[in-house]
């Protein structure tokens, strides 16, 4: 993969309209968008039917959890949409319903291990006794043992996770912010050279590229600091 492959731009705006201009905008520099609930809810299940049939690879992030049946009748569903990737919440039950839901579609399942904006005192608040990077490698390697696509975390906990899981899983990374950005509601971010660096095999980056001046500047500048991290003799 080059680095237009791993870099995946989150379409967190309102419209199909804003949405299909920021695809203009980026034009052929981007390769992967992720849509989320935000655009989901304004349409934009066609939409991101519309962009695979373009040639664009979708990160569908429902996050999926329900109970087993009704996980497994809605990934059979979105197997069938040209999706790349899909996430859903790291229950095992609910990734091994998921996982054979999705046998032989080509669909990259990918569990969500503990939100980037969450930190200790949010877990704790949830009920939860574990601290991050623990509940992180915990579901990572239920992950692998229900057979899935790869993992969602942050990239502070990719370097331990991809000792759990090995070479093959992908391991997405949220909360990538370039340096000088701001990191908003993102609580356990990283820089996209340093992501990489420590395991990642794709970025998601969505208010760095969308909100900027310049989308396309802001996503080209992203790009040659992949670059740099995958091949350093280019730099």
């Amino acid at each position: 993969m080059d680095a237009r492959e791993r870099l995946i731009v989150g379409l967190d705006v309102p419209t199909i309209g804003e949405a299909e201009r920021l695809v203009s905008t980026l034009g052929d520099d981007i390769l992967f968008y992720k849509i989320g609930y935000q655009l989901v809810f304004a349409g934009g299940l066609e939409f991101a039917r519309d962009l695979a049939a373009s040639g664009k690879k979708i990160f569908l992030d429902m996050k999926l959890l329900d109970i087993d049946n009704t996980v497994a009748s809605g990934v059979e569903n979105i197997a069938k949409m040209g999706m790349s990737m899909l996430t859903l919440h790291a229950y095992p039950k609910a990734m091994k319903a998921a996982v054979e839901a999705a046998a032989g579609s080509g669909l990259c399942l990918l569990g969500v291990t503990v939100l980037t904006s969450m930190d200790a005192d949010d877990l704790a608040e949830a009920g939860y006794s574990q601290d991050p990077h623990s509940l992180v490698l915990r579901r990572a390697e239920q992950a692998r043992a229900a057979g899935m696509g790869g993992i969602v975390c942050s990239a502070e906990e990719a370097a331990a996770v991809r000792e759990i899981v090995g070479p093959d899983m992908a391991i997405v990374t949220p909360g990538i912010r370039p340096d000088g950005s701001d990191k908003g509601d993102q609580k356990r971010v990283m820089t996209p050279f340093d992501a990489l660096k420590a395991g990642a095999t794709h970025l998601v980056v969505g208010r760095p590229v969308v909100k900027a001046p310049d989308p396309r500047d802001a996503a080209r500048a992203i790009l040659s600091e992949m670059v740099s991290a995958l091949w350093p003799a280019n730099r």
